[in-house]
């Protein structure tokens, strides 16, 4: 892995940006790696419909209205610029006087996981924070923009669910595929995560085969200097995973994106946002 590549904190206004911030910082010690923070700014459609009105009206009449729209909407953009870059000022401040020096600051224009995808030769890590919204019924429901980031990028995705607490112990979902293998050999090689309790979780109805695989997982990690305790179990694995996490302090969860199970539609199906809204702990993302 070339160690010039970036974590990148990918913040905005919300009030999660200092938290991933937090983590970057702590990701970007791990592995060594340097860190940029990244604020997109994105054309919001709702504002577009503005002048569509000018249709129905007479030449002079449009011609001045398109005019102070054009003005209006120049101003919004030179606001929501000097805002991103006040933001990325005071969050830069934040991470140099939590004494983390090599950090650089990015601003760009447009969709963000399309900006991700741009900057993805360029990063080892990127780092995203959890936010929810509130539909009509009360219901909270992810940011799309997550899921969709999560969903577009080649790189591992942290995703910062709260302040950071330096985790001494992390669990990891494992399904047994060939996918799953992969996702612990990158673990059991990567300086994020070494020196860490590691608790390796699979959850399928195969007791027997599950225990074979958790075997091989075991003999993985502790060559690497792993302490490492497997645990088979059975039921939904949104829940399942939730469950042993809360159940034993977990402090970060560890996922790889595809697999052959039911462990695959965490990433694939509805269950995604299911795990992302309601994990207890961050949520690693590998590819």
């Amino acid at each position: 892995m070339n160690l010039s590549l970036k974590t990148i904190a990918c913040v905005d206004a919300t009030s999660a940006s200092p938290d991933v911030c937090d983590w970057a910082a702590w990701a970007s010690r791990r592995l060594g790696a340097p860190l940029e923070l990244l604020h997109v700014l994105e054309r919001h459609p709702e504002l577009a419909p503005l002048a569509d009105f000018s249709g129905t009206l007479s030449m002079d009449v449009r011609e001045g209205l398109l005019s102070d729209l054009a003005a209006v909407d120049e101003q919004r953009s030179k606001l929501a610029q000097e805002h991103g870059r006040l933001l990325l000022e005071q969050l830069h401040s934040r991470v140099v006087q939590n004494g983390h020096a090599d950090v650089s600051q990015r601003q760009r224009h447009g969709d963000l996981a399309e900006n991700l995808l741009d900057l993805q030769n360029e990063t080892r890590l990127y780092v995203l924070g959890r936010t929810h919204q509130t539909s009509g019924s009360g219901k909270l429901h992810l940011d799309h923009h997550l899921e969709r980031a999560i969903r577009a990028v080649a790189r591992p995705v942290l995703v910062a669910t709260g302040a950071l607490h330096e985790p001494q112990r992390f669990m990891v979902a494992f399904d047994g595929s060939l996918t799953g293998r992969k996702t612990v050999e990158r673990i059991a090689t990567s300086p994020l995560l070494k020196g860490m309790a590691c608790h390796v979780v699979q959850v399928s109805h195969d007791a027997a085969a599950a225990e074979a695989s958790l075997q091989w997982a075991r003999g993985v990690l502790e060559e690497e200097g792993f302490g490492v305790i497997t645990q088979h179990t059975s039921g939904e694995p949104e829940l399942a995973l939730v469950s042993y996490a809360l159940q034993h302090g977990m402090e970060l969860l560890a996922m790889g994106a595809y697999g052959h199970s039911r462990i695959r539609q965490l990433i694939l199906g509805s269950t995604t946002s299911t795990l992302l809204r309601t994990s207890p702990v961050p949520i690693l993302i590998l590819r």
